[in-house]
């Protein structure tokens, strides 16, 4: 069944077919949406609506996947090596290089010399910095990525391979959103995704999670091909990564952080990077602000909003993930009452009131005025970390260690995964 519906992926991108809940051509002229982009061009100067072309590669790519790590997983994991001996060969070529595992595999050869030979317009100065501006964002990006994406839950290619998959409602939600963002550590630490690095070895090992999820999904007799593409496409992990730079550098600007064009543009080829190791590498993805604001507002333009109960239940299991277990010791019971509080205030402060109003979530008030009674404290200090020599160092491994500080005291010793178990037994 997973070759068929491999062979009908290839065949719909082949085909130029663009997934049926993909509205933008019906959307685009909305007096509504027109409106927003004169306002969009009035305030940043120039046109946020974006090519013909671009929309239809952003289409075509709900149906593009990682062709790469599929045959690799075809191959190894469920072919005659198997699960166990395809893991550990893994794990030897990440950690000692493809050449120090004996017998390798063709397909493990291909996609090891796809992850270890740097693209052609990777600028390795450009991607230290993306990477420092998105520490310096410290734990206020992961309330943040997490809540813009809640908005998403409407999109039923984002929410039904997490509701489908498991893991990311309920009682379970905590596990992964915290997998997630060790993640985002992993990768963006100096030197993360330095050959052999802790970050590099994460991004491969998401990278072969994602085929087993896709592999599931596919199989589901309620996975709708025709209307959503295929799961964790290339079109919706692209957002994704888009989720950790231009909006995050235009919206943190709410709390005082002070993220330049030019440092948003960094975190934007940090991002492609780590897209590439993830498997992830559209010749469309933008290269600049402009392109990428297009890029976001071609997302927003073509959503379908059916996911109905299914993101419903994943936005409302986000804030309950963070409520303070009654049985903790008092004195991490008294830091996990704060931390769920700063997190409903975020939450309130950047989801949309009506959005935020049509689910079941904790009253806003009064946590939603944290943010705002902080923005002059951050901005104040990010004024004298841009105009002090040496503060912006400093700012550097106080965020780091605040991140940090943050993961441990949420998951406390144990380890993130990055692979669903159960997906690996044959």
């Amino acid at each position: 069944m997973a070759g068929v519906q491999a062979r009908a992926t290839l065949d719909a991108a082949a085909a130029g077919k663009i997934p049926t809940e993909f509205r933008y051509r019906e959307r685009v002229w909305n007096p509504g949406v027109q409106r927003a982009r004169r306002v969009t061009r009035a305030v940043l100067g120039f046109d946020p609506q974006p090519s013909d072309r671009l929309v239809r590669a952003f289409g075509e790519a709900y149906y593009q996947a990682d062709p790469v790590a599929e045959a690799f997983v075809d191959e190894v994991y469920l072919g005659e090596i198997g699960p166990k001996r395809g893991r550990a060969m893994l794990d030897l070529a990440l950690e000692q290089g493809v050449d120090a595992v004996p017998d390798a595999p063709a397909s493990l050869r291909r996609l090891f010399e796809e992850f270890e030979t740097a693209p052609q317009w990777l600028d390795p100065d450009l991607v230290a910095q993306g990477a420092r501006v998105f520490r310096r964002w410290g734990t206020s990006v992961f309330s943040f990525a997490t809540t813009s994406t809640l908005e998403m839950y409407s999109e039923s290619s984002i929410t039904k391979p997490l509701s489908y998959a498991g893991g990311y409602a309920g009682d379970k939600a905590h596990k992964r959103q915290l997998e997630t963002v060790r993640f985002w550590i992993d990768v963006s630490e100096p030197g993360g995704l330095d050959p052999g690095a802790r970050g590099r070895q994460t991004a491969m090992r998401v990278r072969i999670m994602h085929v087993f999820i896709r592999r599931k999904l596919v199989q589901r007799p309620e996975w709708d091909h025709d209307a959503w593409g295929v799961p964790i496409s290339v079109g919706d992990a692209t957002l994704t990564l888009m989720g950790g730079s231009v909006v995050p550098g235009l919206a943190l600007w709410s709390l005082g952080h002070q993220t330049t064009i030019r440092e948003i543009e960094a975190t934007l080829h940090f991002w492609r990077y780590v897209g590439h190791l993830l498997g992830v590498q559209p010749d469309w993805y933008p290269r600049n602000f402009q392109e990428a604001v297009r890029l976001m507002f071609a997302a927003f333009v073509k959503r379908a909003r059916t996911a109905g109960a299914d993101g419903a239940e994943l936005v409302e299991s986000y804030l309950p993930a963070f409520a303070p277990d009654p049985d903790s010791p008092w004195a991490k019971r008294i830091r996990d009452e704060f931390n769920y509080r700063i997190q409903i205030g975020y939450t309130a402060f950047w989801l949309p009131p009506a959005t935020y109003a049509r689910h079941r979530m904790p009253k806003r008030f009064p946590w939603v005025l944290h943010p705002i009674m902080q923005a002059p404290l951050i901005f104040g200090a990010e004024t004298l970390r841009r105009t002090v020599p040496g503060l912006d160092e400093v700012a550097d491994r106080v965020q780091r260690y605040r991140r940090e500080h943050w993961y441990r005291n949420e998951v406390g010793d144990r380890a993130a995964e990055f692979h669903p178990v159960e997906e690996f037994r044959r």
